[in-house]
């Protein structure tokens, strides 16, 4: 039986090789300020993220005053995420590890992200991953699941690679994105149907018409919060 995949090793080659980045997501900046806990103070409200990278998003709550934490499978993003945090004069609990075991304590947390990291896991590996973020994630807290839609142009352009996902994508936006489990709508509301209230569902495709044929950026932005 085939093991489930939890990281794509191309994501170490390009951050070892100096891919980083430095500035904060809007999405996850407008996630943090609509959701973020607001009767008590910033430092008493903890943010977790999986797949953090290089910790800009964390990087960005830290400066807020938040307390964060962040997970990645890359040690050479993590590395460059705890230089920069010192340099800053930030705290932040950065690790690397796998998202289907998550070293926390349960309901550890008010608010987790997920910027375009989880979508990178093949399908079992992507379910007991959400798992692991429900566990450590507070009752009533709120999650923002961000994977690539299945009507990307990018989900007809690579090879099937066993468990739901694309490798060796060759046109549209993930062109040397590594791997990447394309989720449908239904697949979706399957994956937060249990312990889950959706409290968005956005499906958001942008047309590139530049490209050949238009192609087309697709991606879902889930906000779901723990019911117990």
């Amino acid at each position: 039986m085939t093991e489930p995949v939890t990281f794509d090793a191309i994501w170490e080659e390009k951050y070892a090789s100096g891919h980083a980045q430095r500035y904060p997501w809007d999405v996850v900046v407008s996630f943090v300020f609509r959701h973020a806990p607001r009767d008590r103070p910033c430092q008493e409200v903890a943010i977790l993220e999986v797949g953090c990278g290089t910790a800009s998003n964390l990087w960005f709550a830290a400066r807020e005053g938040f307390s964060v934490a962040g997970i990645d499978g890359s040690a050479s993003a993590i590395d460059y995420a705890k230089k920069r945090f010192a340099e800053d004069k930030l705290e932040g609990d950065l690790r690397v590890g796998d998202f289907t075991k998550l070293d926390f304590p349960d309901n550890s947390f008010d608010c987790i992200i997920d910027r375009g990291a989880l979508t990178c896991c093949g399908h079992s590996a992507l379910k007991r991953a959400l798992a692991e973020v429900r566990r450590v994630l507070k009752p009533g807290g709120h999650f923002f699941f961000n994977p690539y839609a299945d009507s990307h142009s990018s989900a007809r352009a690579g090879k099937p690679a066993g468990d739901g996902l694309v490798k060796d994508i060759d046109a549209g936006s993930l062109v040397g994105a590594g791997q990447i489990h394309f989720v449908g709508h239904q697949q979706l509301i399957e994956l937060m149907a249990t312990g889950w209230s959706l409290h968005q569902i956005q499906r958001l495709e942008l047309t590139d018409m530049v490209a050949p044929e238009g192609s087309i950026h697709a991606e879902w932005r889930v906000i779901a919060q723990k019911t117990s």
